[in-house]
């Protein structure tokens, strides 16, 4: 008995059928997979399939064997994969997370700043909510993360610029037509507002509206500024999101710079204090460096003029 035989005899189980496992599967010709069958049954002693004109059934043999012949060939391919590994043992990582939306700027400039740093490392790439990679880089399970500036003790923070706030509406609204906009002329509009979750958003937006005196109750709450575009574009209201977010805008949405001081929020990079990987310490070292490229290809430190030019119609 082969484990190729017991991979046919699967394969017809789970297909219902000899042709259907033959041609969708294994790739061989119906007469050939019948005589493999064949050879099982007469190794195993008993009849493991019924043949009938709707395609196989098992036989209470081919059910008792059908069990073992899955975990046989489980255990092969984890044999298999067991022996690869050690033969080539996995490269340490080096593990990034983004606020989402964030990889678009900072990711092929951070791998371009770090080099040859990362030829023997695995670079892990993931994004996410500020708060979720923040509580991720305390725990370990990320290197570090290009977030907001999260209240966590054991993380230390690099600033790698502030971005302006700009108002998000509908590319038709009567004051799209403006190069900027007074929030207090969208008072009588419904305001998207944030969750808990942008919460360090949250507060900057709503302090500003009070500074302004157009403290505003939200129609909507939002956890992320896509669900915040889709809710623009869908319920024609506005929104108050960071400048980053106008390269997600779909034709039915724009955003133009808020008329006077607007609010900005910063992006910073943050890391474990304990943190001693040289890959991060390289990092922190040419990060004047990151963020040089970032500024010379219109990266983070946009102004609201910037994403008022990109969006003027």
């Amino acid at each position: 008995m082969e484990l190729r035989h017991l991979r046919y005899f699967i394969a017809v189980v789970e297909e219902g059928g000899l042709t259907a496992a033959a041609e969708r599967r294994l790739h061989t010709s119906q007469p050939s997979l019948s005589r493999q069958i064949r050879d099982l049954e007469y190794e195993v002693g008993a009849p493991l399939l019924t043949r009938t004109t709707h395609g196989v059934e098992l036989t209470p043999a081919g059910r008792a064997f059908l069990d073992h012949a899955r975990l046989a060939v489980a255990q092969a391919s984890t044999a298999v994969e067991a022996a690869r590994r050690a033969a080539r043992p996995e490269k340490p990582a080096f593990r990034m997370g983004f606020l989402i939306g964030e990889e678009v700027d900072w990711l092929a400039k951070v791998t371009r700043a770090l080099g040859e740093d990362l030829s023997s490392l695995e670079l892990r790439v993931s994004s996410g909510y500020s708060p979720q990679l923040a509580e991720e880089v305390e725990q370990g399970k990320l290197d570090v993360a290009i977030i907001r500036r999260e209240p966590r003790p054991e993380l230390a923070y690099r600033l790698l610029g502030r971005e302006p706030i700009v108002v998000v509406l509908p590319s038709d609204h009567v004051l799209a037509q403006h190069s900027e906009i007074d929030v207090i002329d969208l008072k009588a509009e419904p305001f998207i507002g944030f969750s808990e979750v942008p919460h360090i958003l949250r507060d900057i937006v709503d302090g500003y509206l009070e500074r302004r005196g157009a403290p505003m109750t939200p129609a909507q709450v939002i956890d992320n500024f896509a669900v915040g575009i889709s809710h623009v574009a869908s319920t024609r209201g506005f929104a108050l999101l960071p400048a980053y977010a106008a390269n997600y805008l779909p034709w039915s949405v724009v955003s133009r710079p808020l008329k006077g001081e607007a609010p900005t929020i910063d992006l910073v990079l943050g890391y474990h204090r304990a943190n001693r990987s040289p890959v991060l310490r390289a990092l922190l070292e040419r990060l004047n460096e990151i963020v040089g490229i970032a500024e010379n290809t219109g990266g983070l430190l946009r102004t609201a003029d910037m994403a008022a030019r990109r969006h003027m119609g």
